[in-house]
């Protein structure tokens, strides 16, 4: 019963119709990205003293995120256009876990299927949301981001990104919305989600090295952001912004890294 009062509560939310009480302060997490260690942990936030200017500050094991040079995320801008092989994306419709992590709305999936980037095979692990936009382009946010994350046998991780603007409503967003706990918290999906239809018509991508955007930070991902972004409503993105009004990291600088566009 608490869990379908949760749901009733997101469900009126993303129609604008139920404003929900603010989160209480969270505890130390597990980032969105990849599994730290527990004793590896410290509370991080988005803002204050436990915010993105002082993450490397806060635990050894976090330095990256201050001293790291190819730190996530950028702004996209003197792309140099090169040819790269397609992305390959092999995922199932499911019912995955949609998880309230105290810093995102989180989907988690178990035989999500795979990405094949640069040759290489990754398993799709999780994705989740970031509001604003994480990545910029030409120094502008997008409304929301998604990120899919990868896992590859090596260790490394192969993250997409998309962009999402102000439009039409999105199925596929709302039933993610509709299972999501308002709360601390994770839930079975009610419904089957295809991830890919999260994904545009047009898969053109900015590529580059980077990391992760949450602390610890580790500079193991290979990004690829699509250039076209996709629709959902104003409702979806109010819904999403009243649970995490300020989820995103600020860009970093790009060093001696080259952002390549790829059709």
């Amino acid at each position: 019963m608490i869990f379908m009062h949760k749901w009733f509560s997101f469900f009126l939310i993303a129609f604008g119709l139920l404003v929900p009480s603010a989160l209480a302060a969270n505890d130390a997490q597990v980032h969105p990205h990849q599994p730290a260690p527990q004793n590896h942990t410290a509370h991080w936030s988005y803002e204050g003293e436990t915010g993105p200017a002082h993450w490397g500050g806060m635990n050894e094991h976090y330095s990256a995120c201050a001293i790291g040079k190819q730190q996530s995320p950028i702004d996209f801008q003197g792309a140099y256009t090169a040819s790269l092989s397609p992305i390959a994306i092999d995922w199932p419709a499911l019912k995955p876990v949609i998880v309230n992590n105290g810093h995102t709305i989180q989907v988690n999936i178990d035989n999500g299927g795979t990405m094949v980037m640069n040759g290489k095979t990754y398993k799709l692990l999780q994705f989740h949301f970031h509001h604003l936009s994480e990545h910029t382009v030409d120094g502008q946010h997008y409304p929301l981001e998604a990120h899919f994350v990868h896992k590859a046998e090596d260790g490394t991780l192969g993250v997409l990104g998309v962009f999402f603007v102000e439009g039409k409503a999105n199925k596929t967003i709302q039933k993610i919305w509709n299972s999501a706990p308002l709360e601390k918290g994770d839930m079975q999906a009610h419904k089957k989600i295809k991830p890919a239809t999260l994904l545009p018509k047009d898969r053109s991508t900015y590529r580059y090295e980077g990391s992760l955007t949450t602390p610890p930070c580790s500079q193991i991902v290979d990004w690829a952001v699509f250039r076209q972004p996709i629709e959902l409503s104003r409702a979806q993105i109010e819904a999403f912004s009243r649970l995490y009004a300020h989820n995103f990291r600020p860009v970093q600088p790009i060093n001696r890294r080259y952002i390549l566009q790829a059709q």
